[in-house]
């Protein structure tokens, strides 16, 4: 077994999700790839297993959260010191795996390396203006919780090391969970950096944040950070898996 998991949630990603598999096993041949059918209503789970992923269905749709969860318990439990986060809708290009791995190596106290397509100017698909507001919002409630700078919330592109995978495993926020995780990580005093990548349009699909309801997903996303920053820093005081963050 490898020491590194690739971590693929999908949901109805027939049409992507054997290309994904395929690209990580050629990108990043040294890490296994768990894709965890997040109730499917199609054939996603049976397209994943022969391009070579382990799969775990889940009887009925948990969300984007709790399907990656269900991937950081499976890490925790099998021994996994690295897990990287990949989108099974294509938009994330494995390629990058190794750099990221790479960033996460470079230092020693870096437990958390996220991929931004912020970070330096490139071709890549950038989302919407809108979205881009948005996330622009998102990256100053970040900076006002934890004092950090971040120039890509919104990214599910991460990485982490064996810290950042019992603290997942244990606790992972659920619908939007991405900014959320930040926060988290900042509260139990997990290092972490950014890394320049480049997003691509989704093979298949539409994302499930239309523009009828950006302006929900945003008061939604906004209000979650605040309780689960606040949450998070009560667990610590009762349960710290490690040193909070002052």
């Amino acid at each position: 077994m490898s020491r590194y998991l690739a971590i693929v949630p999908a949901h109805n990603e027939i049409g992507a999700i054997a290309a994904t598999v395929a690209e990580i096993h050629a990108a990043a041949p040294d890490f296994d790839v768990l894709v965890i059918d997040d109730g499917s209503t199609d054939a996603t789970a049976a397209a994943a297993a022969p391009a070579g992923a382990r799969v775990v269905s889940l009887p009925f749709n948990v969300g984007v959260g709790a399907a990656v969860q269900c991937g950081y318990i499976y890490a925790r439990i099998h021994g996994y010191e690295v897990a990287v986060q990949v989108d099974g809708d294509g938009q994330h290009d494995p390629r990058d795996i190794p750099r990221l791995l790479a960033a996460l190596n470079a230092e020693a106290d870096t437990h958390l390396v996220t991929g931004s397509r912020f970070l330096e100017r490139g071709d890549g698909h950038r989302s919407t203006r809108a979205r881009r507001v948005g996330i622009a919002l998102f990256a100053r409630l970040v900076f006002l919780l934890t004092g950090q700078r971040v120039t890509d919330p919104t990214s599910g592109f991460r990485m982490t090391d064996r810290v950042g995978i019992e603290l997942f495993a244990r606790d992972y926020p659920s619908d939007y969970p991405e900014v959320e995780a930040i926060v988290l990580a900042h509260t139990y005093a997990l290092h972490t950096r950014e890394v320049a990548v480049q997003m691509r349009p989704r093979l298949t699909g539409q994302s499930k944040i239309s523009r009828s309801l950006s302006a929900y997903y945003l008061v939604k996303v906004l209000l979650a950070v605040l309780v689960s920053a606040l949450r998070s820093h009560a667990q610590t005081e009762t349960s710290p898996l490690s040193e909070p963050a002052p």
